[in-house]
């Protein structure tokens, strides 16, 4: 179930991360907040004017439940048996990673420039991920590099992630596929 426009009560203290500052704060037990994305295994919630980023594994903090949100983010590393990385597995792993204040995924953003997969030595895939942001500096960016990070090395093969952010060059709207446009109303 999307909680997605639910305001709620937290019940404990939960950290956070604001957006799009990417500062940690501490959101106390009993702060009003209404969540307004759940998305990609975490939760955008406005508290107080502001804006910010729950991990999944807090889930409980606004009174949800953790497994389904955290079986999504931190799925167990599969099976690496030297066999081959099907590219298509990393891009829907992408479609998972979503920037904390827009609704779509970063594929469908655009924001992913090249995924390149290398058979390594030892039975592993080694995958390139070039990438950018919305806008250079994002505060959230570090966050967004981590979560494309951990899911792509939940791919099965998959034994390292390195994500080079770029902005040559710089995104635009255009590079948004029309699903992410006809979603965010801009067409």
């Amino acid at each position: 179930m999307n909680h997605a426009g639910d305001t709620i009560t937290t019940t404990r203290d939960v950290d956070a991360i604001l957006i799009p500052l990417g500062t940690p704060v501490t959101i106390p037990a009993g702060a009003l907040v209404m969540i307004t994305q759940e998305l990609g295994g975490t939760y955008t919630v406005s508290v107080s004017g502001n804006l910010a980023r729950i991990e999944g594994k807090d889930a409980d903090a606004l009174g949800l439940g953790t497994e389904a949100t955290a079986s999504k983010s931190t799925e167990a590393k599969p099976h690496m048996d030297g066999g081959s990385v099907d590219e298509q597995d990393i891009w829907e792993a992408l479609k998972t990673c979503y920037d904390p204040e827009i609704p779509v995924n970063i594929v469908d953003l655009g924001l992913v420039y090249d995924v390149h997969v290398v058979e390594n030595d030892e039975g592993g895939n080694h995958i390139d991920i070039v990438m950018t942001l919305t806008a250079p500096g994002c505060g959230m960016g570090p966050f967004i590099v981590d979560d494309v990070r951990a899911k792509v090395l939940s791919v099965d093969n998959v034994s390292d992630v390195e994500v080079d952010l770029t902005f040559d060059p710089t995104w635009d709207r255009s590079m948004m596929s029309d699903e992410a446009r006809l979603q965010l109303g801009m067409f």
